[in-house]
């Protein structure tokens, strides 16, 4: 598989980070993050729960070596398809390599379970995220006018995004 391939290369250059398998002793740690990342975070018995369930592909994001948690990626599998249902890395570590890691690393773990198309939904004023997902090919494919809560009250536009994985 080229692809794989090509993404484990491109993330060599992220050698610090791990990206493996979340289980439900991880639970605290990424209702943390996401609670740092989201208006409204998941609880840790919501994260438990996705954590426990069959459907979920989950990756956690840790330095080298170490044991902590630093981001996730959780993905609902349906048949040939996934949809990311979060992706987070914690706010000290953004903008070092770790989102790419993760993300890359998540796409190869559904693209080994035989997911050939996966979607999310994102932010439309989150930047770095868009930028991040367009690297790695999603494409815009639709939109949700007022889907995501913010801290000031309003609401949020989502992108929804797509990439079909060979």
């Amino acid at each position: 598989m080229f692809w794989l391939w090509f993404w484990d290369a491109y993330l060599a250059r992220s050698a610090a980070w791990a990206v493996g398998p979340a289980d439900a002793g991880d639970a605290d740690e990424l209702a943390r993050i996401h609670g740092q990342a989201f208006a409204r975070g998941w609880s840790v018995e919501e994260m438990e729960q996705l954590l426990h369930d069959r459907a979920v592909t989950a990756c956690v994001l840790r330095r080298e070596g170490r044991d902590k948690a630093y981001g996730f990626a959780l993905s609902r599998v349906a048949e040939d398809e996934a949809e990311v249902l979060s992706i987070a890395v914690a706010e000290a570590r953004r903008g070092s390599g770790g989102g790419a890691a993760l993300l890359g690393r998540h796409l190869g773990r559904l693209a080994s379970q035989g997911v050939r198309r996966v979607v999310l939904e994102v932010d439309e004023d989150n930047a770095s995220a868009l930028a991040l997902y367009g690297r790695f090919g999603f494409v815009q494919v639709g939109r949700r006018r007022a889907y995501y809560a913010r801290q000031d009250g309003r609401r949020g536009t989502a992108k929804v995004m797509a990439l079909e994985l060979p």
